[in-house]
């Protein structure tokens, strides 16, 4: 009986010390995996048992969205709490945002946190010197791959152990599962993540081609869906066995959808939305499901909220603490994206409200691929194949080469989950196109967005996912063509630069906070 009142006295204790400490923060990102491919998140064939028990323990956000379909502008976006477009060059893939933008973990870090990253790092700045480097607002960067485990996740576990426990801690532990190519298939580890997926017996998505290859591409994707779901695992028991679970919140969410072909850098839902999982002191029901719409910029203006750190007028997001106290509550009435070079030009924006999405195209001529790793793979070579030789294909496949677009998207999210049926012309929703139009076009230039005249131009075929050749170049690998001044001159001034878009701080809505 005395043991069991020293036990309780002793929890009670804990609890106690951990309300009087600010709290921790771990962000759990993934590489391309898709809202949709989460057991928590309706997908009865995958295996994630540890991001659905720690869904059970926190609140399942189902209606959260990127700001970018694009891996750098995406979690750049994150970082800094802006919109890409305000983040300078860092609009477009690989370039670095202006020194001058602050994130969350250097506010952070001046007011006593300890911060790492450990994985993928993918978030360049420039220093005032003008020069390009990896991001340095962390105490500590951690290798991504290593040998014998290349999908970034090798040190998260020593990230914690590392850390300066003297003081609270952000943690951004990044994976590249599952970006391609499927380093997964080699490290597969049975005992740790259970079988492989068979290619026979997994669920196609409708845009994918049904055949051998698609199949086998698909079952490697899920793998890394799965070894994913295991590291986060080893994270979660790891702060319990340290006794830091309870005072830490987990943010598990993804960059950008899965990499295929009518996913990764579309505005469409399968691009866009994110699986959204959190955890923390502050979730007051604990297995709650929110329908409320978040902007992965809210989950930087939440932490900043949570820390009680003072103002940072830079932040464009919303803070989750009110729907963290009922999942019912509203924090904003649209979610605004936005797609820019990836690749190949482009320049694309969407707004979002609870059930509608409007899409408004800046560069209709072209199609809509996708990145060229998913270009290259065998689901989209397949599928080219088969229009090749004039087979009737489904809408959902016939959009990918559908050249010129609509100039305007208009769907009903809740009966279009896939977003098919255009109801742009639609006259019975010329009322809700309007609603639309009116915010995205609001947002758009109250945050100092632009459409210019001349922007990057593509790197890639739209056929075949390789490199294009420039004259007279003089590299041999893919990586140092990329890299070179000749690539370099290329690049074009991002949406945002007539406007100095990076200096500016509105939020773009209407409504107030």
């Amino acid at each position: 009986m005395k043991q069991l009142l020293r036990l309780f006295i002793s929890a009670a204790f804990l609890t106690h010390l951990q309300a009087q400490q600010p709290p921790n923060f771990v962000v759990l990102i993934a590489d391309d995996i898709n809202y949709n491919d989460l057991g928590c998140t309706g997908n009865p064939q995958v295996r994630t048992p540890h991001i659905d028990a720690l869904a059970e323990e926190g609140m399942n956000f189902t209606n959260a969205f990127l700001t970018a379909s694009s891996c750098s502008p995406s979690r750049v976006s994150m970082i800094t709490g802006r919109y890409p477009h305000n983040n300078g060059p860092a609009a477009e893939l690989h370039r670095p945002f202006p020194h001058t933008i602050p994130s969350i973990t250097t506010t952070l870090a001046d007011h006593g946190y300890y911060t790492a990253l450990a994985g993928k790092h993918h978030m360049p700045t420039n220093t005032k010197e003008g020069q390009t480097q990896n991001y340095p607002f962390f105490h500590k960067v951690y290798e991504g791959r290593v040998q014998g485990n290349s999908g970034g996740h090798a040190n998260w576990i020593k990230a914690i152990d590392e850390r300066d426990s003297s003081k609270p801690f952000f943690l951004w532990l990044a994976a590249y599962d599952a970006h391609r190519v499927w380093d997964g298939n080699r490290e597969w580890d049975e005992e740790a993540y259970g079988p492989k997926y068979e290619p026979d017996e997994v669920l196609l998505p409708p845009s994918l081609p049904d055949s051998p290859k698609s199949r086998f591409d698909f079952a490697s994707y899920l793998n890394e869906v799965t070894r994913f779901d295991h590291f986060v695992g080893k994270v979660i028991n790891c702060l319990k066995e340290q006794n830091l679970f309870e005072n830490t919140y987990l943010f598990v969410l993804t960059d950008n959808g899965r990499p295929f072909h009518r996913a990764k850098t579309r505005l469409h839902d399968d691009g866009m939305k994110t699986y959204f999982i959190v955890s923390g002191p502050g979730i007051s029901k604990k297995g709650s499901v929110s329908d409320s719409l978040v902007s992965v910029i809210d989950m930087t203006a939440t932490i900043h909220d949570l820390a009680s750190l003072p103002p940072m007028p830079s932040l464009q997001g919303r803070t989750l603490s009110p729907v963290f106290a009922d999942p019912a509550a509203d924090i904003r009435p649209y979610a605004f994206s936005e797609h820019n070079w990836h690749d190949y030009e482009a320049l694309g924006r969407s707004v979002r409200d609870q059930r509608w999405l409007f899409i408004q195209n800046d560069r209709p001529q072209f199609t809509q691929e996708g990145p060229a790793d998913a270009v290259k793979s065998v689901s989209f070579q397949e599928l080219r194949k088969a229009k090749q030789a004039g087979r009737m294909l489904p809408p959902i496949m016939e959009d990918v080469f559908l050249a010129p677009r609509p100039e305007v998207e208009l769907y009903d999210r809740a009966a279009d989950p896939f977003q098919i049926s255009n109801l742009a012309d639609d006259p019975r929703y010329q009322e809700k196109r309007e609603e639309l139009a009116s915010a995205l076009a609001y947002w758009r230039e109250e945050t100092g967005d632009t459409t210019p005249g001349n922007i990057t131009p593509d790197f890639f075929s739209r056929k075949t996912g390789t490199l294009l050749n420039l004259p007279n170049e003089q590299f041999t690998t893919q990586r140092q063509r990329l890299a070179s001044d000749q690539r370099k001159g290329l690049r074009k001034d991002p949406p945002g630069t007539e406007k100095q878009a990076h200096q500016i701080n509105h939020e773009g809505l209407k409504a107030s906070r």
